[in-house]
């Protein structure tokens, strides 16, 4: 069994090679969680974030994968279809979403591999904890992972499977100062590939860097883009937080 490392670390992100507040990723946060608690049936308890954190976990245990697929229906009609005509008009090309957090402590491999660990033994609590616009995230018996999320800025849900041994089809070249990563294709259930992901990670002082890096289709709104740099920002400080906790 892995020992815990506690190191508490401190979390700097840089989007569009400036640096945000860590303050104004939580408070982006807290804005989704009460999005997400409305759109799921439940008037927020109030504004504090763990407070939103907690309750919005608890109702989507409560709705459970069959409720949240059904009270999501009628996005994922809209989005799924949507999702694969934007990626066959792209006709490959993309665009990418790229936040890069630089953490005070801790190492790229114990946060890599914990993120592995969670992924292999799916863990749905670890997933759906770490953002409000993540509704289902579980690995398959072909370790296959299944993601129904809000991305960024996009007006509905979507519904996607992540092949973490798959990167037949990634258009970002990997940046070998970063000797790790978490990269996979991203396809939709007609199994057409819509784009993925390229996290890149590497030690760096007392801590370590994450390069995050989403591939959209090119076609895609530029607003989704953007705002999926904030999910990127808040979803993988909260990852963190966990795997060093």
């Amino acid at each position: 069994m892995k020992t815990k490392l506690h190191v508490n670390p401190s979390i700097r992100t840089i989007i569009n090679g400036r640096e945000i507040p860590r303050q104004a990723v939580l408070e982006w946060e807290q804005r989704r969680a009460q999005t997400v608690l409305r759109k799921l049936g439940v008037s927020p308890a109030n504004q504090d974030l763990a407070t939103l954190r907690r309750q919005l976990l608890d109702r989507k245990l409560e709705l459970g994968a069959e409720g949240l697929m059904k009270a999501l229906r009628l996005e994922l009609g809209i989005s799924s279809p949507l999702a694969d005509l934007t990626a066959a008009m792209s006709r490959g090309s993309r665009r990418f979403s790229v936040t890069e957090l630089i953490v005070s402590g801790g190492t790229a491999e114990h946060f890599v591999d914990w993120f592995h660990e969670r992924t292999r033994n799916n863990d749905e609590l670890a997933m759906l904890s770490a953002a409000p616009d993540h509704y289902i995230i579980r690995t398959n018996v072909d370790g296959v992972q299944e993601v129904v999320e809000t991305t960024g800025g996009a007006p509905f849900a979507t519904c996607f499977f992540i092949n973490y041994s798959d990167l037949s089809s990634l258009r970002s070249p990997p940046d070998h100062a970063y000797p790790l990563q978490i990269a996979g294709v991203a396809r939709s259930a007609k199994g057409i590939a819509l784009g993925g992901v390229r996290h890149q990670f590497r030690n760096e002082g007392a801590g370590f860097r994450a390069k995050l890096l989403v591939e959209f289709p090119l076609l895609i709104l530029p607003q989704v883009v953007s705002g999926h740099q904030w999910h990127l920002a808040s979803e993988f400080g909260n990852w963190i937080d966990a795997a060093f906790a």
